[in-house]
């Protein structure tokens, strides 16, 4: 579980494929990870193989490489990076689960007063969850729905701390994006459309 908070933006430098997947070795400015934790990277999660200090290793299996763009990443790339939620965390964010539900395309950017607007085209099934100023999460990054121009036209509003502090400050159009709904719509969604088909009923006690 995290909550969209970037505390790191780190910088991938080994990419390898191997039977695990696709291995990454990140630089970063954590000193206290542990094998077998979960962090996000660019709201992927995945857990931690190797580390030591400043440096940690994941591996990305075959079916987060087919729902993500990691499978595209190489060295130099630099990546937003959420360390797991504590119990005694404040919640800044919202609850983002780290399970990236598509990828989005980057239709335009441009700069509106003091603030970054970022126009995005979303997978239609994925545009169903997102309502105008709802919570979505971009690249790991917890941001707010600002308007939505059409059925699957999503835009954010980005922040100048947003900008300093995470990779969202460089998009440009023609860039992909990790996006992960909000489980709210996502359980509504499911009680919406009911059991599915053939489901065993189950008896009461």
């Amino acid at each position: 579980m995290f909550t969209g908070l970037v505390t790191d933006v780190g910088t991938i430098v080994r990419a390898s494929a191997s039977g695990a997947g696709r291995e990454l070795r990140v630089s970063c400015a954590y000193s206290d990870l542990t094998v077998g934790e979960s962090i996000a990277l660019d709201g992927a999660c995945l857990t931690v193989t190797e580390c030591g200090e400043r440096w940690f290793a994941v591996a990305a299996i075959g079916t987060t490489l087919g729902r993500t763009t990691i499978g595209g990443w190489v060295a130099g790339r630099r990546v937003n990076l959420e360390r797991a939620l504590r119990k005694s965390d404040r919640l800044g964010g919202h609850f983002v689960l780290g399970h990236v539900d598509g990828i989005a395309h980057v239709e335009a950017v441009r700069q509106d007063g003091d603030a970054r607007l970022v126009d995005l085209s979303l997978p239609p099934a994925l545009a169903q969850l997102v309502v105008p100023h709802g919570s979505i999460a971009v690249d790991g990054v917890s941001l707010t729905v600002n308007a939505m121009h059409d059925p699957t036209g999503v835009q954010l509003s980005l922040i100048e701390h947003t900008l300093r502090n995470t990779t969202l400050g460089g998009l440009d159009a023609g860039d992909r994006v990790h996006v992960e709904a909000d489980v709210i719509g996502k359980y509504v969604q499911r009680l919406m459309a009911g059991a599915p088909a053939g489901a065993a009923a189950q008896d009461s006690l």
